[in-house]
């Protein structure tokens, strides 16, 4: 069974859903998931998990992000985004009362720890159904708002028009940041109202889209597109190097000693391979505590192919 992680760049029009079916035919197994999803406007990184690698895909979630985008200020939308029906539109008059301090002045209230809003049309669950499907329905949904971080919030360019001020930036944010809703409260608060009309995601912890593949490629490439589940672990966690006695014992559940091994969690358990047909594996996610390493999770050599 092929087991990695795949990062995929996204082309616009398809939803996340679209790329996991599109990688599952391309990787010839149906256990593939994702760790986080984009919308089908958006185009970007988006990681997924195949084989027992999907495991790792918990770790993943809560990455911060990177993403660039384009605002477009002086009128609201339905869905905070231009896939929407417009719901208000400014006056000219409006757009051009908004100074370049004005608007400095409304990026920084959006820049550090904010209570955010998420967009109606987001995929939150309310009583058990996804918000956007409340809002197709003809639901008036208002969500609760939530403490998010946008450690930057960066102005790459500012277009001026007689009805309009369109704004690239550049956001790196914390997970469970809606970039529709900055849009949208950036324009409330600058009187004129606001929505997304561009988004591509870059940026998920340490993994950048520059070394994502394309659906093309992946099509082509197969399972070599594939990062192995050791070279992930090693991105994200420490590194507990495991001679073949100690991954025979975490793989039956058994306790190692760790004396020296501060206290961490998790830690990525790795057996050196040789290289070639032998590459470093992924034993498993462990607990150290108190010189003593637990398996939080594991990853069987029997499940294991290689994904260099």
């Amino acid at each position: 069974m092929p087991t990695g992680l795949l990062l995929v760049d996204k082309p616009q029009g398809l939803t996340s859903h679209d790329v996991v079916a599109r990688a599952r035919r391309a990787l010839g197994t149906r256990k593939v998931g994702h760790a986080g999803t984009l919308d089908p406007m958006a185009t970007g990184l988006l990681t997924l998990g195949a084989g027992p690698a999907t495991r790792l895909l918990t770790y993943l979630v809560g990455l911060d992000k990177t993403y660039e985008t384009t605002m477009r200020l002086g009128a609201a939308t339905t869905t905070d985004d231009a896939e929407g029906e417009i719901v208000s539109t400014a006056e000219p008059s409006a757009v051009a009362a908004v100074t370049d301090e004005a608007l400095a002045a409304g990026i920084r209230a959006l820049t550090g720890e904010i209570d955010q809003r998420p967009s109606s049309v987001s995929a939150i669950k309310v009583d058990g159904k996804r918000a956007y499907d409340r809002v197709r329905a003809g639901e008036e949904v208002e969500l609760a708002s939530r403490r998010v971080t946008i450690s930057a919030f960066e102005v790459l360019a500012v277009r001026r028009g007689v009805d309009a001020i369109e704004v690239d930036a550049r956001i790196d944010c914390s997970s469970g940041t809606y970039i529709r809703a900055l849009a949208r409260d950036l324009g409330a608060a600058l009187g004129i109202g606001g929505h997304l009309t561009a988004l591509r995601r870059t940026r998920v912890g340490p993994f950048e889209v520059a070394h994502a593949v394309s659906l093309e490629a992946l099509a082509e490439g197969g399972a070599s597109m594939l990062a192995s589940p050791a070279q992930v672990a090693a991105q994200l966690f420490p590194v507990l190097e495991v001679d073949a006695a100690q991954a025979r014992d975490l793989g039956h559940g058994k306790l190692l000693a760790l004396p020296q091994h501060p206290d961490a969690e998790p830690v990525a358990a790795i057996e050196r391979g040789t290289g070639g047909e032998h590459p470093d594996r992924l034993v498993a996610l462990i607990s150290v505590r108190q010189g003593r390493g637990r398996t939080l999770v594991g990853f069987p050599i029997d499940q294991q192919e290689a994904a260099e």
